[in-house]
C-alpha cells in the first residue's frame, strides 16, 4: 500500500495521471481521439485533395463496377447438393424451398404449386410488386415443368437461370442508356451532352449529381455544373462545395490549362429555364463536354413547381432526363415515378410530353437485400436503372446488373 501510495503521489507531483488497470486485465489505451482537419500540412484544399484521392475507385480508366452479387448461398447451395438438411445459411431463402422438388419423376405444375407460392411470398417480402413476383414465379415454373431433377444442385441452377433470364428482360428495357457512347456522338457533333435530374425532395439529387460528375471527370469529360435549384435554399451553396472538391481532384495543371469542372449559377429567384439555357450556350461556347442541370427538388402534386420543370424540359430539350429516386421507401418511390412522369406529361407545353428516361437509385446500401422495388420501377415504367447509389463517397456509384439482383433475391 504504501509503495502504491507513493507511486500515485509521484504521478501527481509530475502532473501525469496514471493509466487506469482494470480488474479484468483490460487497460485504458492512450489513443489519439482528435480526427479534425490538419493545418500543419498545408491548407484546408490540399487537405481535402488528399481525402478525395482516398475514395478514388470507379475502376480502370473510370470503369463503372457492377454492384456486389457475391452471395453465401450460392457457395452453401453448391458445397452441399447432396446435403439438402444443411443449415439456414447454407440452404436460405429461395433455395430452401426447392428441396421438395428433387425426385425421379418429371415435374408438372402441380407438384410445384406450393412452392411457387411459398416462392411468391419470398419475392414479395423483398419489396417486389405481386403481379412481377407472379411473373417470375411462372418463369421458373415454365423452365422446370416436364424436367426430372435428380439432384438439387441441378434445382438451384435451373431456378437461378430462370430467374436471371427473366430479370435480365424486366432490367433491359426498350431503351438503351449508354452515356459514355452518347457523349462521344455529341463530341463528333460539336455540341454538349445536357442531362437534367429531377425528383422529389431530399432524395440526393445534387449529392448523385456530384457522384456522376466525379465518374465523368475520370472518364476525361469536362463537366459544367448547371445550378439549377433558385427555389431552395443554399442549394448553390451545396453545388459551389461539390464543384470545390471535384477541382481540387480534377484541376487545369492537371489536363493542359483545360478547366474540367465549373459551376454555373445566377443566384435564387431566378427562372431556372432560362439559367438552364444560358448553362448550355456557356458549355458550347466553352467546350464543355457534359452539362449537368440540377433541379428544385419537388412533389408530383406541386402544379406552379411540376409546370417549371416541364418548361425546363421543352424549353431546353436535354439528351436525358433523370429520374432520381430512394431505394430506402420501397414501393413508395415506384409511386412517385409514375405520378411524376404523369404531372411531366400535364404540363407540358409540348405536343408530344417529354418524360423521363432513365432512373438513378439512391441509398441503396441502406435496403440490405430488398432489392424488389428496384424491379418494380422498371418494370412499371419501362425506365432503365443507369446509376445506384451505394454510399456517401464520389466512387460509391453502381450499376445494377441481373446477377446482383438474382443473388440479393435468393438470400434468406
Amino acid at each position: 500500500m504504501e509503495k502504491s501510495n507513493k507511486s500515485k503521489s509521484d504521478d501527481t507531483k509530475k502532473g501525469k495521471k496514471a493509466p487506469r488497470v482494470w480488474e479484468l486485465g483490460g487497460s485504458a489505451n492512450k489513443e489519439v481521439l482528435d480526427y479534425s482537419t490538419p493545418t500543419t500540412n498545408g491548407t484546408p484544399e490540399a487537405a481535402l485533395s488528399e481525402d478525395i484521392n482516398l475514395i478514388r475507385g470507379t475502376g480502370p480508366g473510370g470503369q463503372l463496377q457492377d454492384l456486389d452479387c457475391s452471395s453465401s448461398d450460392d457457395e452453401g447451395a453448391a458445397q452441399n447438393s447432396t446435403k439438402p438438411s444443411a443449415t439456414k445459411g447454407t440452404l436460405g431463402g429461395v433455395f430452401g424451398m426447392l428441396k421438395g422438388l428433387v425426385g425421379s419423376k418429371s415435374l408438372s405444375h402441380e407438384d410445384m404449386e406450393s412452392v411457387l407460392d411459398k416462392m411468391c411470398d419470398h419475392l414479395i417480402a423483398k419489396n417486389m410488386a405481386a403481379d412481377i413476383a407472379v411473373q417470375l414465379c411462372e418463369s421458373v415454373a415454365n423452365k422446370l415443368e416436364g424436367k426430372v431433377m435428380g439432384t438439387f444442385s441441378t434445382v438451384t441452377s435451373t431456378v437461378k437461370q430462370a430467374l436471371q433470364e427473366s430479370l435480365v428482360q424486366i432490367l433491359q428495357p426498350q431503351r438503351r442508356v449508354d452515356m459514355l457512347r452518347d457523349i462521344m456522338d455529341a463530341q463528333c457533333r460539336q455540341r454538349s451532352y445536357v442531362i437534367t435530374f429531377c425528383g422529389v425532395n431530399g432524395v440526393g439529387k445534387s449529392t448523385n449529381l456530384a457522384k456522376i460528375s466525379f465518374w465523368l471527370l475520370e472518364n476525361g469529360f469536362s463537366v459544367l455544373i448547371a445550378a439549377c435549384d433558385t427555389y431552395h435554399a443554399r442549394a448553390v451553396e451545396q453545388l459551389c462545395a461539390h464543384t470545390r472538391c471535384l477541382s481540387a481532384q480534377h484541376p487545369p495543371e492537371k489536363h493542359a490549362g483545360r478547366t474540367m469542372v465549373q459551376l454555373f449559377e445566377k443566384g435564387y429567384g431566378k427562372d431556372a429555364a432560362g439559367i438552364a439555357m444560358e448553362a448550355i450556350a456557356c458549355a458550347r461556347n466553352q467546350g464543355f463536354d457534359v452539362v449537368l442541370v440540377d433541379t428544385a427538388g419537388r412533389m408530383q402534386g406541386n402544379a406552379p413547381l411540376m409546370t417549371a420543370l416541364a418548361k425546363l424540359i421543352t424549353v431546353n430539350t436535354p439528351d436525358l432526363v433523370l429520374f432520381v429516386g430512394e431505394a430506402l421507401v420501397g414501393n413508395e418511390a415506384m409511386d412517385q415515378l409514375v405520378k411524376f412522369n404523369r404531372a411531366l406529361a400535364d404540363h407540358s407545353m409540348a405536343q408530344t410530353p417529354r418524360l423521363i428516361d432513365g432512373i438513378v437509385l439512391t441509398k441503396f446500401d441502406t435496403i440490405d437485400d430488398k432489392v424488389g422495388a428496384a424491379i418494380s420501377m422498371t418494370y412499371i415504367t419501362s425506365k432503365r436503372i443507369v446509376f445506384v447509389g451505394t454510399g456517401q463517397t464520389y466512387c460509391d456509384l453502381r450499376s445494377l446488373n441481373a446477377k446482383a439482383v438474382v443473388a440479393a433475391l435468393m438470400k434468406a
